[in-house]
């Protein structure tokens, strides 16, 4: 399993639950972005820096991304194209997407794509939290263990 993540929106304190996972799993992560990023020296870890243009970074995810590799993205196209690959889906607040839930993800997003454009204040996600980065890092140690068979299945 190769975690592959969508970088440029991407929290830090995820970024260090990934650095540590990464580690104690012995798991390749990526992370890419349209700018440089600091990562820790690790055999693990590395950054693919992008050109700028819109949604680069979420192509060069999908065409890497193959069957039984993990995405963390918080954009929903790039989590159902990811899906269609047969990745697994996680958000950065711990939130798994599977086929069953992408498509009302999908709806739900360009509903509030289409108030935002209607002029009409639909407000933001809240401030990312403890108990997200608790969340993620529980939902990434239960898709790392059921990978490597020490868990209930994917």
């Amino acid at each position: 399993m190769h975690i592959w993540v969508d970088a440029d929106a991407c929290p830090a304190v995820v970024k260090d639950i990934l650095y540590r996972a990464a580690k104690r799993w012995q798991r390749p992560v990526t992370l890419v972005a349209n700018r440089m990023l600091y990562t820790p020296p690790s055999p693990w870890i590395r950054a693919v820096q992008v050109p700028r243009g819109f949604d680069v970074a979420d192509d060069y995810i999908v065409r890497h991304a193959g069957p039984g590799d993990l995405v963390i993205t918080g954009d929903i196209p790039l989590a159902a194209q990811a899906l269609e690959r047969g990745a697994f889906v996680l958000s950065p607040r711990g939130e798994r997407h599977t086929a069953d839930t992408i498509r009302e993800r999908l709806s739900l997003r360009d509903m509030m794509e289409d108030l935002r454009n209607a002029g009409i204040d639909t407000g933001g996600p809240a401030a990312f939290g403890q108990s997200d980065r608790r969340a993620f890092g529980n939902a990434l140690d239960r898709l790392m263990a059921a990978s490597k068979g020490r868990g209930p299945a994917l």
